[in-house]
């Protein structure tokens, strides 16, 4: 484990060890935290694996946590690598190994001093970011030390102020040490200010030439608009050929009288769509009548045209309808909630073991208020076609109204039924028609 730990350490050093462009380098900075330490999700997951403790939610419990108070001290060594010295003091029962069980809580010190490795540089607002070091701690008359990994996010408040989130798992490296998670929340201040750079007074410029005029039109270069083409004092010594007010340097038309609206052109038709300009929106761009001679729209930019586009102000992919691709792991939480819904048999209503994944569907809703449901219930060819229909609708519409009893909005959410028309396996078989009867839900945000 050391070694793995060590190699991860050295590869990430090798990753950061670029040439920096600019000094964005932290200044010396003092932390205060809140912190939480957890011995008990540490110990559970050694015992009987990460699966588990996930599955039972025991790692959220922050009654089996115990809180203190953390002091930091945190120095930009590139821009991209922060130093950082911890200390921390709580009052806990520390599982000492091969030790007995303590039974009330003491005063525990611990302190540590990591790198952290950032994926951006101090100028951006939001920086996450890994960490690993070493740390001991003193319990009561035990002394044991530690390798803490981490990692964390760094949010700029003020540029010189910053608040810090940060979980570590910390390993044992010696015999009196015990694993255990260690979170801190807090905020860290700059106490220094950079060397401001010396700004070096450029020498003053050279006199101006003697005036020129070039043109030879008695209006010098410096005053004349049109420098190279002689024109009178009138107009700036620029030309006016056709006499329509225009310069000719200003003028797309120099030799045909126009107005100023079309650049001294007479009314044109640019782009030969059978729409004046007059009433042409997109003058240069071929369109259509009823776009007021514009290319039918795609309004977000995502090359998909808004007749198409059921997101047409919001850039999408064409896979989704021109609405926003939506995160794959949204995609299958409600997909393994679906594959959880069960019925009594032969019936509409829903068993105790549903509810637990349509409230995660609910949580999922609440948590992205553009996303939208709709839910379809199937059945296996068993029994009467007609009968099924019903009852695949009434599944469907079951799973409907608990989602809505449950606060998601009734617009939200449609449901329909589908009877056996629509099989997924073969229903010769008892496990083809097992996959057959099931409730479908697919998300979307459109």
């Amino acid at each position: 484990m050391k070694k793995i730990v060590l190699s991860l350490l050295a590869a990430m050093g090798c990753l950061y060890s670029f040439a920096q462009t600019a000094d964005l380098k932290k200044n010396s900075a003092l932390g205060v935290h809140f912190t939480l330490t957890d011995f008990q999700t540490a110990a559970d997951i050694r015992k009987s694996g990460l699966s588990s403790v996930l599955q039972k939610g025991n790692y959220t419990d922050i009654s089996l946590m115990n809180p203190g108070l953390g002091l930091s001290y945190w120095k930009g060594l590139t821009n991209q690598i922060d130093f950082s010295s911890w200390v921390n003091f709580s009052f806990l029962k520390y599982p000492v190994p091969n030790k007995p069980v303590q039974t009330a809580d003491a005063f525990t010190i611990s302190a540590d001093a990591n790198l952290n490795f950032k994926m951006l540089p101090d100028n951006f607002v939001v920086v996450p970011y890994l960490s690993a070091g070493i740390g001991a701690t003193k319990y009561k008359g035990y002394f044991s030390a530690y390798m803490p990994l981490g990692a964390g996010l760094q949010v700029n408040l003020f540029n010189d102020a910053f608040l810090m989130i940060n979980s570590q798992y910390r390993v044992p490296t010696t015999s009196l040490g015990a694993y255990h998670f260690f979170h801190s929340i807090g905020f860290v201040g700059v106490i220094g200010k950079k060397k401001e750079p010396v700004v070096v007074v450029p020498p003053p410029p050279p006199p101006p030439p003697p005036p020129v005029d070039t043109d030879k039109d008695g209006v010098v270069d410096s005053l004349d608009a049109c420098p190279t083409v002689p024109g009178p004092a009138s107009l700036n010594g620029c030309p006016d050929t056709d006499g329509d007010g225009i310069l000719d340097k200003d003028d797309a038309c120099p030799t045909k009288p126009g107005i100023a609206k079309y650049k001294g052109c007479p009314i044109p038709d640019t782009d030969g769509d059978g729409i004046n300009d007059e009433e042409d929106k997109c003058p240069t761009v071929p369109g259509l009548a009823r776009y007021q001679g514009c290319p039918i729209p795609d309004t977000d930019g995502d090359g998909i045209n808004d007749e198409e586009d059921k997101c047409p102000t919001v850039p999408g992919v064409a896979e989704n309808f021109g609405c926003p691709k939506i995160d794959e792991a949204i995609i299958k939480k409600i997909e393994y909630a679906a594959k959880n819904v069960y019925f009594a048999t032969g019936k509409y209503t829903l068993l105790a073991k549903s509810f637990k994944p349509l409230n995660d569907v609910v949580k999922i809703l609440a948590e992205h208020p553009e996303l939208k449901l709709d839910i379809g219930g199937h059945t296996d060819n068993t029994g009467d076609a007609t009968k099924n229909q019903a009852l695949s609708q009434n599944r469907a519409k079951a799973v409907l109204d608990y989602l809505v009893k449950k606060g998601v909005a009734a617009a939200r959410v449609t449901s329909a039924g589908y009877g056996q028309d629509q099989p997924v396996a073969d229903n010769k078989t008892a496990a083809g028609r097992a996959k057959n009867r099931r409730v479908e839900i697919k998300v979307r945000n459109y």
